[in-house]
């Protein structure tokens, strides 16, 4: 039943990032499910998880692994039954552990119904996308796409339409009012089966002011006209007070090239949209405008862009990793000598900061980048579609291939490593993704029986945070320091704590 209450039970919540594809096979076909989830239920209660985020458990081709979504009311038989994802709300929620799920709005899968009737001719759902004709032999605009090349492709009939991820995902048209209402039906249906709300997928582009040529630039041209628009923030007001705020929800977005003034709109208490927002600053810390394309990473630029977040926001989403981030250790610490050391500070930075912190599976114990031998291994739609698009700039294979292995979203998605058998704990068959070798010496069971390993860390640690009134409650502020040395402070009434974090090698 819905209910009024705007009680804010996630503000001290412990969130934890599942990507079920990856985490655990319980049937041996190599492919993670829900069952296997629900198996290791008692697991993230130990580890201190109030919150499990679930990336996508519906029906879908599989293209982008999930986030082409054909039907928002079921569950990928890949995945499991409806059953099952009763189940795993219920035993949960038994357990004091909610469940939000991803919500991809900005576009489905060109094999949902919807697509499917309108690329037969049907009137009410070619409104639901953009169909446009084309200018002469060129597309209907120049934006560019979020995965390279053109944001349009087309069809059979001779006309375009709009996605501005692959051309399976074609863009929703929030113009229209009836797609309004089949969106925040399905919000509706999920709320009303026990989940506690949604990580909202790219929401701060779904709603297009217009369809007219962008400003040419090196990648996404067109962006002014769907980033951050007045229409979002309606659209987002509306599924608040009509929808979210009838339930205890808790709901953050995935907000793309954020300013912290664009994340104070979307996120502010006071105008009633999201509860909070992830940024990507600290991500593209070590990035020439392009993930693919890398500069030195340099300390003190990460520093100094946390501490402008940790002041700008009154709730930040913390993280170091999720699906498309490569893993931190890799990212920002020292997978070799001092690996378990930069584990250990990264996990320590995480949950200190001000905020809610968000840990991804795998993290907890450390786990490092993919170790992938080629391009063939990687499943990975963007990073195929990014290989491309460096074959049109003439870029030689060597150089791809050390280009895209190092940031490939697989790195993330490699599975969970829970032992150090051949199948990693993780399938008795054989796993969709190659998982990585060091599963010998980087694996649960092991951490589990070693009171100093970093799973054991993450344990005391939030263990500590939740019982720590300066962390939960408390202000921050940066603390002059080394270049490559991050000291803050987080104080209350009745704690000032000092954390020295040095994140240079």
């Amino acid at each position: 039943m819905a209910t009024s209450s705007t009680k804010k039970w996630w503000k001290n919540a412990i969130v934890y990032q599942i990507y079920p594809r990856s985490f655990c096979d319980s049937n041996g076909d190599g492919i993670g499910d829900i069952p296997g989830i629900i198996s290791k239920l008692h697991y993230l209660k130990e580890l201190g998880v109030d919150v499990i985020w679930l990336s996508p458990v519906y029906p879908s081709p599989g293209y982008d692994n999930g986030y082409d979504i054909s039907d928002y009311k079921g569950i990928n038989p890949e995945f499991g039954t409806m059953e099952d994802m009763e189940k795993l709300i219920s035993r949960a929620k038994r357990l004091g552990i909610k469940i939000i799920m991803d919500l991809v709005i900005n576009h489905t899968s060109d094999e949902h119904e919807w697509f499917k009737k309108a690329l037969a001719g049907d009137s009410k759902y070619r409104d639901y996308y953009y169909f446009r004709d084309g200018k002469g032999r060129k597309a209907p605009n120049n934006w560019g796409s979020f995965f390279g090349g053109k944001a349009w492709t087309k069809t059979e009939n001779g006309d375009y339409y709009l996605h501005l991820f692959s051309k399976k995902q074609p863009d929703l048209n929030w113009h229209n009012p009836d797609v309004y209402e089949e969106i925040t039906d399905i919000m509706r249906f999920w709320l009303d089966k026990g989940v506690a709300g949604f990580r909202c997928d790219v929401i701060n582009i779904i709603y297009k002011e217009s369809l007219e040529n962008g400003k040419r630039r090196f990648a996404l041209t067109g962006k002014e006209h769907y980033l951050n628009t007045e229409g979002c923030h309606e659209l987002i007001q509306r599924f608040n007070a009509e929808v979210w705020s009838k339930y205890k929800t808790f709901i953050v977005g995935e907000t793309v090239f954020v300013t912290p003034d664009d994340a104070k709109l979307l996120s502010d208490e006071s105008r009633k949209e999201l509860d909070a927002v992830f940024f990507f600053e600290h991500m593209d810390v070590d990035s020439r405008g392009v993930k693919w394309f890398k500069k030195a990473y340099k300390p003190c630029r990460l520093i100094r862009i946390l501490d402008k977040w940790q002041k700008a926001l009154e709730v930040p989403a913390n993280y170091l990793e999720n699906h498309d981030q490569i893993r931190s250790v890799n990212h920002f610490g020292n997978t070799g000598k001092f690996w378990e050391k930069s584990a250990k500070l990264l996990c320590g930075l995480n949950l200190c900061l001000k905020g809610l912190p968000f840990i991804y599976e795998g993290e907890e114990i450390g786990m490092t980048n993919g170790d992938f031998r080629g391009l063939r291994d990687l499943k990975d739609v963007e990073s195929a579609s990014v290989n491309q698009a460096m074959k049109r700039l003439l870029l030689v294979h060597s150089i791809r291939r050390r280009l895209i292995l190092r940031t490939t979203r697989d790195n993330a998605r490699t599975p969970v490593q829970w032992d150090s058998s051949e199948g990693a704990g993780f399938t008795t068959g054989t796993p969709w993704l190659k998982i990585n070798a060091n599963k010998s010496y980087i694996n649960v069971k092991d951490e589990k029986e070693d009171e100093n390993s970093i799973l054991n860390f993450y344990k005391k640690m939030i263990e500590y945070r939740k019982g720590s009134h300066a962390l939960n409650e408390g202000t921050y502020r940066r603390v002059a320091s080394p270049s490559d040395v991050y000291i803050f402070t987080r104080e209350s009434d009745e704690q000032r704590l000092y954390i020295y974090c040095k994140v240079g090698s």
